[in-house]
């Protein structure tokens, strides 16, 4: 098992397919976009799922999510989801996605084994939509959404960042919209994980403050710990449920003691906290002929050096060298 030093055991594996994106959001990249990695650089195919596979039979990792950059991106996407499914023991699959090209692949991969979807959408507005992402596709994410819907990749979970002056008046049309359509809404607070390094903590739209816009319309009650589990959101009843609502606090209430989570870049490095500075470098051994066993035993030297927690709580932090593109959600 991947097991630190604080008793923390990861059973949850994010795996980044790319780097690129087809958005621009403010919050991610500058619109000139990145230096992408080089397709030497990047896994194969045939690396990402044995990797998995590693991951699940010789570690215990029980969900595999594929991330990005936008993971809808890649060439192999459906073929990944395939054999990643007929692994045994066979892990939940799912897959974080700002909804652009769902419609066209939502029942393909559906049939392929994906179990559900995470779709990224900060506005009801399309203008909004435009400023945020730099890119005229909001008619394409809710096309996504629908026909994830449609294909049973369910439940559908939206990811919402608000940024204040932006879409933070938007907090309480977008829950009302998510109950309508039977997604279940996340707020997540803006991390340090822009390409620019712009982040301010001053700027970030908070926890509280998104709970405090929410209960001018809804009634709010914790849903509790114990349902909670490892999840990052803390989620809460609307109107006496069964319907929830989710914040993703990582910034204003770390859940670091908690974090059973594991993630393999697009480039083969394995990073044990989203916001770590260092990596572990699997590709090479791979490539150099490395054995299961030795791939697992790597991997459970990078986990059992896990800190504590991500830092962000001291005035010390330094964001991590690498955007949140190129590390994978």
């Amino acid at each position: 098992m991947l097991i630190d030093t604080y008793g923390r055991v990861a059973t949850d594996l994010r795996v980044s397919l790319t780097d690129r994106c087809n958005l621009r959001c403010t919050y991610c990249m500058p619109e000139e976009g990145l230096q992408w990695l080089a397709k030497p650089d990047l896994l194969t195919d045939d690396e990402i799922v044995r990797m998995v596979r590693v991951a699940v039979t010789e570690l215990g990792v029980k969900d595999v999510r594929f991330t990005g950059g936008e993971p809808l991106l890649r060439p192999g996407l459906v073929g990944i989801v395939e054999r990643c499914a007929a692994l045994d023991p066979r892990p939940r699959l799912s897959l974080t996605t700002n909804g652009i090209g769902l419609r066209r692949t939502a029942a393909a991969l559906r049939d392929a084994g994906l179990d559900r979807v995470n779709v990224s959408l900060d506005t009801l507005r399309p203008e909004v939509f435009h400023t945020l992402t730099r890119r005229d596709r909001h008619h394409d994410v809710i096309a996504g959404l629908e026909a994830a819907g449609d294909a049973g990749l369910r439940p559908v979970k939206v990811n919402t960042v608000l940024m204040r002056g932006i879409n933070d008046d938007e907090a309480p049309d977008l829950l009302q919209w998510a109950l309508d359509h039977s997604y279940e809404l996340r707020f997540i607070e803006q991390m340090p994980l822009d390409a620019q390094h712009g982040w301010q903590r001053g700027d970030m739209v908070t926890a509280d403050e998104i709970l405090t816009a929410l209960r001018t319309r809804f009634d709010l009650r914790p849903e509790g710990d114990s349902e909670r589990g490892s999840a990052p959101a803390e989620r809460w009843l609307v109107d006496g449920g069964p319907a929830t609502v989710g914040v993703i606090a990582s910034v204003t209430r770390p859940f670091c003691r908690a974090c059973d989570r594991t993630r393999l870049t697009a480039d083969g490095q394995v990073r044990n906290c989203l916001f770590a500075r260092e990596e572990s470098d699997l590709r090479t051994a791979l490539r150099a002929g490395a054995d299961d066993a030795e791939m697992a035993e790597r991997w459970k030297a990078a986990m059992w050096g896990k800190k504590a927690g991500s830092g962000l709580d001291d005035p010390a932090f330094l964001q991590p060298q690498r955007p949140m593109s190129a590390i994978g959600g």
